[in-house]
């Protein structure tokens, strides 16, 4: 059972109070799988949050594990970088985000599944109702 990374996608969709995903979220969590999370969804969190929801989102991150972004993250990044920036639009972020995944070997909880076509990378599916 491999651990789980969420994508920006998702922790905005928590922070919405989506039940659907927070449900997911919380049974992932409860199957013995760990959480995890990148300073890059972080990043992106606290870029567009507004005032007043810094709580919940210090909440979220504080029940979940960060991974760090290493030498190693950031060379795979530019490979996927160099293969799928054209012809998916992959960005730096999505390719850091993968990266870790694929590292850490864990799989990637994300809506946005043409951003992340690479091979070697596990998605997470939706398993409970939005």
């Amino acid at each position: 059972m491999h651990d789980v990374l969420l994508d920006s996608d998702i922790i905005i969709e928590v922070l919405r109070g989506n039940e659907g995903v927070l449900e997911e979220v919380i049974s992932l969590g409860k199957s013995g799988r760990a959480i995890l999370y990148t300073p890059i969804s972080k990043a992106e969190i606290y870029h567009g949050i507004r005032e007043g929801e810094t709580g919940y989102a210090e909440a979220l991150f504080s029940g979940c594990m960060s991974v760090p972004i290493t030498d190693e993250i950031g060379e795979k990044a530019g490979h996927y970088l160099r293969q799928f920036h054209k012809s998916h639009g992959t960005d730096i972020a999505d390719a850091l985000i993968a990266a870790a995944a694929s590292i850490n070997n864990a799989d990637l909880f994300t809506f946005n599944h043409k951003h992340f076509p690479m091979k070697d990378l596990k998605l997470h599916k939706l398993k409970l109702g939005m």
